[in-house]
């Protein structure tokens, strides 16, 4: 299922355009002496380096193949922009099926003299680097660069088809163009995905369809707390061709569909054939299968299995690209290798296992309307045991068979099955019953030179857990950092004992002792109760929101101090008791306030109800997240007692 029209003996193909008609693209090493005396971007001042421009012509050459030829200019302004003049450009090197060609790049300077100095990529520093079976990179970094550098670059990259174009980056762009020349017997569509304004323009030149899309002034974009993906929200085009109309033939449709991806993969040799082979067994996981006559015990067994004994090469991917045999008898793969490995032992033990191909949070939402494989960047196991589903991920260590895997939570999965069954098709991917969930006890003095001290307990259920598992792995003082003391400041933790980090089916307990000072304003001590949660500081103070805010599950956190302050002390005024609920009341939290004596007693409850909130949404939701962290953090203060 190559991109490539194979068109030539049904069109009559005139050479593109685009090349004669260039006005807003400076040609290629023209550089105006202004641009290099840039301090900062006018529209985004903070900017550490700037896209001058970014322009990509997409075409269909006279052997019917789709190239894109690109062009990039880019200002440094600061030392930490240097990371810019690294170039990754990554094409689909399978079977030579694409190619990147006539790359050309250079450095451009000011000397003391205010003259412009041009520093070329020599092409011996220009090299490929494999980065698995299928796809490569051509990698180059740019000589001579500093703060005020302008770095360019131009290439054509071949039989390409047509992929998405992107105007907004991780720095700002002052200017993106995108054109699409195709002969006119070629229909496409191009759909720009973006909330700010695109500039359209359709044209015919002889008997070729030219479409161009630019955007100016686009802004960065920037990481956002709890953004799910940045794919899924950079202003972008998709464009897409839908049908050849040839002159002397009838129309051809371009438009795939899932039916012919699913046949197209059971035939394919890293895929579906791939499901056909024959596993070597082991004795000791046929030993551990004897003892199992419970379809979830078994599929536990071997889920288990297959994470403890194979060892992921960190590449993600849905295919076997050296074979599921070699990789089983290697203990190491691709995910594709490893969980193809799984589904075909899970089948083999008499479950109903299926591949799940899925697009992980970082690689973005799969638009389901648009058939192909690449929309994924991961195969799963799926497995039906009566009116339950389960979703397991081999490579994944932490994450239990009970546990849809994080990075998938809340999104869709495509079944890969025979078409014929009927079994075949989208699976929502989502469990309201799990929680990223989290349980802490406080119980600690305050003595009479204003020193908390005292045990907490940290209990992290589900998906608190499984997050905590793999910093745990790095050892005990980064966990304390990052669990304890990073959000904490003045927090000391003399001791940390675990429980249960090897058994997945009960609760990460943590348990530290601790003390830290409290604070002190003339005759008064203040302490908060919110301590060692993750929810000490407010991530949500930006007025604005472009993206959604992502969760990725539902939330539960408890919180249960009790705080004994010396006798000589005295409560002020306490809180209150009090409840809030988030208007459409997916959030909600209850705070319970009592005191006896010396002895202060809090219990706080909060509970998301819902894994995200999208931009429309952020005002109400910042202003209740204001709140939130107010109630959260709230002070109680004490003072010595009046002498009598």
């Amino acid at each position: 299922m190559r991109k490539t029209l194979a068109l030539i003996t049904l069109l009559g193909l005139t050479m593109p355009v685009f090349a004669q008609r260039d006005k807003d693209i400076p040609a290629f090493g023209t550089v105006e002496k202004a641009d290099l005396l840039l301090k900062e971007c006018e529209f985004d001042k903070d900017a550490e380096a700037v896209v001058l421009f970014d322009a990509g012509e997409s075409y269909l050459d006279m052997f019917g193949a789709i190239e894109l030829v690109h062009h990039v200019r880019i200002k440094i302004l600061k030392d930490k922009g240097l990371k810019f003049a690294d170039i990754h450009i990554p094409y689909h090197s399978y079977r030579n099926d694409e190619t990147i060609k006539s790359l050309t790049a250079q450095t451009y300077n000011l000397d003391a003299g205010g003259n412009i100095v041009i520093t070329k990529v020599e092409k011996k520093l220009i090299y490929e680097k494999p980065v698995d079976k299928r796809y490569s990179e051509q990698v180059f970094t740019f000589p001579e660069v500093k703060a005020g550098s302008i770095i360019e670059y131009k290439y054509t990259h071949t039989n390409i088809g047509l992929s998405n174009w992107y105007f907004q980056r991780s720095i700002p762009v002052k200017y993106s163009r995108y054109r699409v020349d195709f002969p006119e017997e070629v229909e496409f569509v191009s759909t720009p995905l973006c909330v700010l304004p695109v500039e359209q323009k359709s044209e015919s030149k002889g008997r070729r369809n030219i479409k161009t899309l630019t955007m100016s002034n686009v802004p960065a974009l920037r990481d956002e707390p709890y953004i799910s993906c940045d794919e899924d929200y950079l202003q972008r085009i998709e464009t897409r061709v839908i049908a050849i109309n040839p002159v002397s033939a009838p129309r051809q449709s371009r438009l795939y569909t899932w039916p012919q991806i699913i046949r197209f993969l059971a035939e394919d040799e890293d895929f579906g054939v791939q499901m056909k082979r024959d596993i070597p067994r082991t004795a000791d996981l046929d030993e551990a299968l004897k003892k199992q006559s419970d379809p979830y015990l078994r599929m536990v067994t071997i889920h288990n299995y297959v994470r403890k004994n194979m060892e992921w090469n960190n590449y993600g991917s849905i295919w076997a690209l050296n074979g599921v045999k070699s990789a089983w008898k290697d203990k190491k793969g691709t995910s594709g290798e490893i969980n193809l490995i799984l589904v075909n032992l899970l089948k083999d033990a008499g479950l109903k296992a299926s591949p799940l191909l899925v697009s992980t949070r970082a690689n973005g939402r799969v638009n389901t309307s648009f058939a192909h494989y690449r929309n994924f960047n991961k195969v799963l196991a799926y497995v039906t045991i009566g009116d339950k589903n389960y979703v397991l991920d081999a490579t994944e260590k932490y994450t239990p068979a009970r546990l849809i895997p994080y990075e998938v939570m809340y999104s869709e999965g495509l079944v890969i099955e025979k078409i014929d069954t009927g079994e075949w098709g989208w699976r929502v991917l989502w469990d309201e019953k799990p929680f990223f969930r989290e349980t802490v006890i406080v119980q600690a003095n305050i003595d009479e030179q204003g020193v908390m001290q005292g045990e907490a307990s940290v209990t992290s259920f589900d998906y608190s857990r499984v997050a905590r598992l793999p910093v745990l792995k790095e050892g005990k003082d980064k966990f304390i950092e990052k669990y304890f003391t990073g959000s904490n400041p003045g927090v000391k933790i003399d001791t940390l004992s675990i429980n249960n980090e090897d058994v997945d089916s009960l609760p990460l307990t943590q348990t530290v002792k601790f003390n830290q000072p409290v604070n002190s304003s003339g005759e008064y001590k203040y302490f908060s109760v919110n301590l060692f949660t993750g929810l000490e500081k407010n991530p949500f103070v930006a007025d604005n929101r472009f993206s959604d805010v992502f969760f990725g599950s539902n939330q539960n956190y408890q919180i249960v101090a009790n705080i004994t302050i010396p006798e000589s002390y005295e409560f002020e005024a306490l809180p209150k008791s009090m409840r809030m609920i988030m208007p459409d009341t997916s959030i909600s939290i209850t705070r319970r306030i009592n005191s006896e004596k010396n002895i202060l007693a809090v219990r706080i409850s909060l509970e998301f109800k819902k894994p995200f909130y999208t931009p429309e949404e952020y005002p109400d939701f910042k202003e209740f997240y204001k709140q939130l962290f107010a109630l959260l953090n709230e002070q109680y203060a004490i003072r010595k007692k009046a002498k009598s």
